[in-house]
């Protein structure tokens, strides 16, 4: 039988798409505040935001006679008719935020505007009106929110603990003080202030405060205008990548969201200086006109669309890479803590000593100190150190120019993988695999760069079977894998033969190779981008690299290092490891005791 909702339960479900836990109050109320013009914001929780929220600003307040209407569902001052949703400008704008909120809990609202001289206090419980009455208080609004979910205990059972809907409130939090540093935030969980902000304008600050001074001064500003967008903000230099995407803030005109084709525009651009599934540390601000925007996705307001999508991806792919490029660094690498000189001591067994040497250090038979393999310094029986590094820029330009080569001097190859190079005051250490891989990257990306691409007929064609979705791709892109030297035809039904590769990929032809291509090609929004199959098929390419434990001739390896050292960017391959770390020659004396 088909029946009609009542009301109430129809405001109630309304409100579980609006309102999913303690954090959203937070986000929602929070949104309201900044639009009302507040440069101060409180927020203060308790139980983990389940129990009670206070949220204060000093914003313009909401006028005596209005305020049952703003609990209304659908009542808004953001916007008046639907043309307006291709101009908002407001974090806020459907009016769902306060029906929502006090349909699942008890809401206390205290609030005088600015033209008013007294204030007023009004309750809602489970959207039932309970009091309005005058009040003396200050200009601005304080809303508290009691008991969430109190009348629908079921929503109630989906709740974390107090700690974890806590530290979502936290993140939260965290968003505002990075996108509204204008703006003074003060943060306290159960009588304790977790955060608070000046209020300066300086993000830099908020970063220094949440994150540490080691996420800070790792960082990199970025002021990027392309096509009527600006992006500003700041990415961390490579050192700083983590396993989660967590670290990877971005907004757009002051909301906080999450979009595929910004995350894919990061990714991209930290391609080839960061590891395989490694995330970079971001906080950046997108400006963009809003009738480019769709922000009426979902009821949380953290998905938009775009309508200029692929200027978006390429602003923060060749932005922020082109970035990175400038600030490409070479690590530092420091064999553990300096130890205070010992002096020797009468041992029991006979052995010889070397006055000056620290006792961590194991010494052969000539005396000499060996270095343990963790690099530490350490003896085997000791708790080892893990080697450290620091970035730092050696060179201004490209590592090798001419006037530099004849002050390198190659050393020598060991481990069957690294090769010394003395270079002034610099012991440079290169991993041959790395190096080689950086080396066929360009040559390939100059070659598909200037169309120099040769074809290669294979003997025995690839087949590959394709879904539907396979297949759309590919039509997508025929004509990017064309150019770059592919030949590929309908075979019948579902399969598709591969004929013919690029030249530098004859030796990798195969199944998994297409379907890696694809794959890729699935993930990225950008459909039928030429340089989306490069970037792929160069960072495949690199596979043909040498290997470690492969012995190298000292002129093969001159020729090699010399042509990783006028690469474009020598200092990491294309998944993002160091070829080059280097340790200086102070570095060298501090370890044999010459200077202190």
């Amino acid at each position: 039988m088909i029946r009609l909702l009542d009301q109430n339960t129809i405001d109630k479900i309304a409100a579980g798409e609006v309102i999913e836990r303690p954090a959203a109050v937070v986000k929602e109320l929070v949104e309201n505040a900044i639009d009302s013009g507040a440069n101060a914001i409180t927020i203060e929780i308790k139980q983990g935001g389940i129990s009670f929220i206070r949220i204060t600003d000093n914003g313009c307040g909401i006028p005596k006679d209005q305020i049952p209407l703003a609990f209304q569902r659908h009542a808004t001052s953001k916007i008046s008719t639907i043309e307006d949703l291709l101009q908002v400008k407001s974090l806020g704008f459907r009016g769902e935020a306060l029906s929502s909120i006090a349909a699942v809990s008890q809401v206390e609202l205290i609030t005088k505007d600015v033209d008013s001289i007294i204030g007023c206090r009004y309750e809602i419980h489970g959207g039932a009106e309970i009091t309005k009455e005058e009040i003396g208080c200050p200009d601005g609004t304080t809303f508290i929110m009691r008991n969430l979910f109190y009348n629908t205990p079921a929503r109630g059972k989906f709740l974390k603990t107090n700690a974890t809907e806590g530290g979502y409130i936290s993140d939260v939090v965290l968003h505002f003080i990075l996108s509204h540093p204008e703006i003074r935030f003060k943060f306290i969980w159960d009588g304790k202030i977790k955060i608070q902000t000046s209020g300066n304008g300086n993000v830099k600050d908020n970063i220094y405060n949440q994150y540490g001074p080691d996420i800070t001064k790792a960082l990199l500003p970025v002021e990027v205008s392309q096509n009527g967008m600006t992006l500003t903000g700041f990415i961390g230099k490579p050192e700083l990548s983590r396993g989660t995407r967590s670290f990877m803030n971005y907004y757009i005109n002051g909301r906080h969201i999450k979009s595929p084709v910004i995350q894919k525009g990061i990714e991209a651009a930290y391609q080839g200086f960061s590891m395989t599934n490694r995330f970079p540390f971001t906080a950046l601000f997108l400006e963009i006109d809003s009738s480019c925007l769709d922000v009426n996705v979902h009821p949380s307001k953290m998905e938009v669309r775009f309508t200029n999508q692929e200027e978006v991806y390429e602003l923060f792919r060749t932005g922020l890479h082109d970035i990175l490029k400038q600030a490409t660094l070479i690590p530092k690498v420091s064999l553990g803590k300096e130890e205070p000189v010992k002096k020797p001591e009468k041992k029991a067994e006979k052995r010889l000593e070397i006055p000056g040497i620290p006792e961590p250090f194991e010494t052969n038979r000539t005396g000499i100190p060996q270095i343990s393999k963790d690099g530490s310094g350490s003896a085997k029986n000791e708790p080892s150190q893990e080697i450290k590094y620091e970035q730092q820029s050696l060179f201004q330009e490209q590592l090798l120019q001419e006037e530099d080569a004849v002050r390198f001097r190659l050393i020598g190859q060991v481990f069957g993988t690294f090769w010394l190079i003395e270079y002034k005051d610099e012991l440079l250490i290169i991993d041959q695999h790395a190096a080689h891989e950086k080396v066929l990257y360009e040559e390939l990306m100059k070659e598909l760069s200037e169309s120099h691409v040769y074809s290669q007929n294979l003997l025995a064609p690839v087949v590959l079977t394709l879904t539907h979705r396979e297949k759309e791709v590919l039509a997508s892109y025929q004509e990017a894998f064309t150019k770059l030297g592919f030949e590929i035809e309908e075979f019948g039904g579902d399969e598709y033969a591969v004929k013919a590769v690029p030249s530098h990929f004859l030796h990798l032809a195969s199944r998994e190779l297409f379907y890696s291509i694809l794959d890729e090609l699935l993930e990225n929004p950008q459909g039928g981008k030429t340089e989306l199959v490069t970037d792929r098929c160069a960072s495949i390419s690199c596979k043909a690299a040498v290997k470690g434990n492969h012995t190298l001739s000292f002129s093969e390896a001159e020729k090699l290092i010399e042509k990783m050292l006028r690469a474009e960017e020598p200092y990491h391959c294309p998944h993002g490891r160091p070829t080059t770390i280097s340790m200086t020659k102070k570095e060298f004396e501090k370890k044999f005791k010459r200077i202190v």
